[in-house]
């Protein structure tokens, strides 16, 4: 029991250091590229066999093998490398004041499944008025 409230424990202090470095890039800046991304992909491995939903409510999960993320419905894997430009390509639409309104504004392979996970861990935030719409 104390190894499962650990684990929660890491998971929350690894989002909350993650979510703060997303603030960080994109109120302006001053964090390191790879900082950025180390932090994101520990993040990913502590999540690695939970449960996510697509935007078409399709359930899946993942496992991490190397720099390899490996989603329960498909058989390609998603490339630590293109986790990353997922990431960039958000940052760049956030730090411009414009929404990440869906997956396919990561333009990236396996965008359907990183969406959802970034909704969850912070990496996308919504303004009030995009959540506000989507709770309607």
């Amino acid at each position: 029991m104390s190894e499962k409230r650990d684990t929660k424990e890491k998971q929350a202090k690894k989002l909350q250091e993650l979510k703060k470095l997303v603030k960080m890039e994109i109120e302006g800046g001053g964090i390191s590229a790879e900082e950025l991304e180390d932090v994101l992909w520990e993040a990913l491995v502590l999540l690695e066999g939970k449960n996510f939903e697509t935007a078409k409510h399709l359930n899946y999960s993942y496992s991490i093998k190397g720099y390899e993320i490996f989603v329960s419905r498909k058989d390609k894997s998603i490339t630590r490398s293109t986790v990353n430009l997922s990431l960039w390509n958000a940052m760049e639409l956030q730090k411009a004041g414009l929404p990440v309104s869906g997956p396919k504004k990561l333009k990236t392979f396996g965008a359907s499944y990183l969406y959802p996970i970034f909704m969850e861990i912070g990496v996308i935030v919504q303004d009030e008025m995009e959540q506000l719409s989507l709770e309607l």
